[in-house]
């Protein structure tokens, strides 16, 4: 199958929501980081692609009809230009929020350090996740809040230039089902928009991984 909707936002903008909010709207299954961590050989791929290699979109998604998150965000223009009949979805939200909340959460994954006792499997993903997120994306200056701010304001400016507005929906998760249903046309469902992944849960999660590591 081929994508039909390209996430383009940021990690830490609502994609978690925006991935459940996409498979209840029948554009699923929905590809996000969590599916990359589960498949050792996706893993494997975006590790050759981080470090210099190519990639087969096709292979990698023919199980998908949406992606979000990082690291396919990273390549929105390549999935853009891959999946010509998809629609994109830049998801935002306040530049001041999304970093303290990276900062709170998703960095301090990317900063455990990478040790021979972790599975050769999750060495690689974080070897991916830090040269496309950090290295790549960031400069190795996410510690710099300026310069981290300026780079995520800066990605959604190229998005909004790049991506005609017909086929664009700019999105902040706060405005709930209205604006994403009417751009997919489809109906709105009869429940409350989700909220996940927020910070307290994400900590949680990082303490778990770090207890792990250190068995």
């Amino acid at each position: 199958m081929a994508l039909k909707v390209v996430g383009a936002g940021f990690g830490r903008t609502g994609t978690l929501s925006l991935k459940n909010a996409l498979e209840k709207l029948g554009f699923g299954p929905c590809y996000h980081m969590f599916e990359v961590i589960e498949r050792p050989d996706h893993i494997q791929m975006w590790h050759r692609l981080a470090f210099g290699g190519s990639i087969d979109w096709d292979l990698l998604f023919k199980d998908f009809n949406s992606v979000v998150d990082w690291p396919a965000a990273r390549y929105w223009r390549e999935l853009a230009e891959h999946f010509p009949d998809a629609r994109v979805i830049l998801s935002l939200r306040d530049p001041e929020a999304w970093y303290r909340s990276v900062t709170e959460t998703i960095y301090q994954g990317l900063r455990m350090p990478v040790t021979d006792r972790l599975p050769p499997s999750r060495r690689r993903q974080m070897e991916m996740a830090r040269k496309i997120v950090l290295e790549d994306t960031f400069d190795g200056r996410f510690e710099d809040k300026a310069h981290a701010i300026e780079v995520y304001n800066r990605h959604n400016q190229q998005v909004q230039r790049a991506i005609p507005s017909p086929r664009l929906l700019v999105f902040d998760a706060k405005q709930g089902w209205e604006p994403l249903c009417r751009f997919l046309g489809v109906a709105v469902p009869d429940e409350p928009f989700p909220h996940l992944n927020d910070t307290a849960s994400i900590q949680a999660r990082m303490k778990e991984m770090r207890t792990a590591q250190r068995k």
